[in-house]
């Protein structure tokens, strides 16, 4: 542990300056994780009281998140977008997180998931179809694209249903994650009967999940031999199933199958937007990613063998995902009084733990904001320190489903990079919209080019 000198609290602003705090702890949360960072160091006092408690350093995030997590559940952030997400495996706790975490936990051992490699190659290879049809045309909706594609891959692979039918799932989930990020920024002070807009296209896209959720789990029920399917949602229904009262059991799994639908493809849609945008600003990283792509590949599709062969394309990604983390904000509460990197953390207290800020620390990495996949070459990243790097979290709450989304996205940047040049309209700005993840905000226009 970093020895600092003895502090009662960390840092932080006081007097005029805890009021823009506040404000921005409402409206820009990513910009006050950065400002903060900047002003104040590692750890920083952000609110009065017990206040929120925000730490910036490798060794902190490994104590809260890994070492000492059984003293940590979800904080500020996720407990608001509990009244929009439910009690599923993002935001749950206890003794519910874990029975959940053991349902689902089977369907992503790593066996399974190389199964999985050819249904992850044959959706890639419609998606590079699809945009091959809009070369030299008007340009396509990247973000749109890959949100297809990640519901497309979820859906064969966890529930073995075909999503492409439900066609309002898209902006369902879209207003869902507006009105988690409304609950967060209002601290659930807003009563959801309030007829404002964004809360009326909330109670809509709940009534249609939950008419999704119930047709998915009827159309499995009705299947003969269902009960012999080993999927995500077999072991979801199964679970549920055996709750004593029906409707906190379709409670359950309504929760629990939306966060699966939510959360499996939004992290990694947003890491493709990001990723294909990223290579477009740099063209000398898309030559490498292309050569390495066919110099593997050929003409074939990938198989789950190619992984550790594509490997300049794995570094791509996952400086990608250091810039843009997929989860860019981990927020816990205290239990029990702590003490983290030397500074007492009392009981009740909200910390946070902020991968976008650690992923841009200085000094952890070279001219931070800069986009380098050497960065995680073997030589580079050798002496870095394991938590300075978080992208998936850490500790007992790393994300589940990690290995299939690394695998679908190394798919679809060789798949797509050896047929096609993607450009960003120019004069297109590119800005984070930051959620459950950094979603690319408006969308991602990009013109597509085939090269054979």
């Amino acid at each position: 542990m970093t020895t600092v000198a003895p502090r009662v609290v960390p840092r932080g602003p006081t007097g005029v300056a805890m009021l823009g705090t506040l404000w921005k702890l409402g409206r820009d949360r990513l910009g006050l994780m950065r400002s903060a960072a900047e002003t104040y160091g590692d750890a920083v006092r952000l609110g009065p009281g017990r206040g929120l408690h925000f730490f910036n350093h490798p060794d902190h995030a490994k104590h809260v998140l890994a070492d000492n997590s059984q003293n940590y559940h979800k904080g500020i952030g996720l407990m608001h977008a509990r009244r929009a997400l439910g009690d599923g495996l993002l935001t749950s706790e206890g003794e519910l997180w874990r029975e959940q975490r053991r349902v689902i936990q089977p369907v992503f051992q790593a066996r399974r998931i190389a199964q999985q490699a050819g249904i992850v190659a044959e959706e890639a290879g419609r998606l590079v179809d699809r945009l091959e049809t809009h070369a030299g045309g008007e340009p396509v909706d990247m973000m749109r694209e890959m949100t297809g594609l990640t519901l497309g891959v979820l859906g064969r692979t966890l529930l073995d249903a075909d999503l492409s039918g439900f066609r309002s799932l898209g902006s369902a989930f879209e207003a869902m994650q507006d009105q988690a990020m409304f609950e967060m920024a209002s601290m659930n002070l807003v009563p959801m009967w309030v007829p404002l807009p964004q809360q009326m296209r909330f109670r809509r896209a709940r009534r249609e999940l939950e008419e999704i959720v119930d047709e998915l789990a009827a159309r499995r029920r009705s299947r003969p031999g269902h009960e012999d399917h080993d999927d995500a949602l077999s072991r979801l229904l199964e679970s549920t199933r055996r709750e004593a009262d029906p409707a906190v059991g379709r409670r359950r799994l309504h929760d629990e199958l939306t966060t699966l639908l939510l959360a499996g493809h939004e992290t990694t849609a947003s890491t493709l937007g990001w990723t294909f945008h990223l290579l477009d600003r740099h063209p000398q990283v898309w030559e490498r990613v292309r050569a390495e792509a066919v110099a593997v590949l050929g003409d074939r599709p990938p198989t789950y063998e190619d992984l550790p062969r594509l490997t300049y394309i794995g570094m791509v990604l996952s400086e990608a995902m250091r810039l843009y983390p997929p989860v860019w904000m981990l927020s816990r509460r205290a239990q029990e009084a702590d003490e983290v990197g030397g500074y007492r953390v009392p009981a009740g207290t909200d910390v946070l733990i902020c991968p976008y800020t650690l992923h841009r620390h200085r000094a952890y990495w070279d001219d931070p904001d800069r986009f380098d996949p050497e960065r995680f070459s073997p030589s580079a990243s050798a002496d870095r320190p394991r938590y300075a790097y978080v992208p998936f979290g850490a500790g007992p709450r790393f994300c589940v489903g990690n290995h299939l989304g690394l695998m679908e996205a190394v798919f679809v940047v060789a798949m797509v990079s050896r047929r096609l040049r993607l450009h960003t309209p120019d004069g297109h700005r590119v800005v984070p919209e930051p959620m459950l993840s950094l979603r690319i905000r408006g969308g991602l226009p990009m013109t597509v080019r085939a090269l054979t």
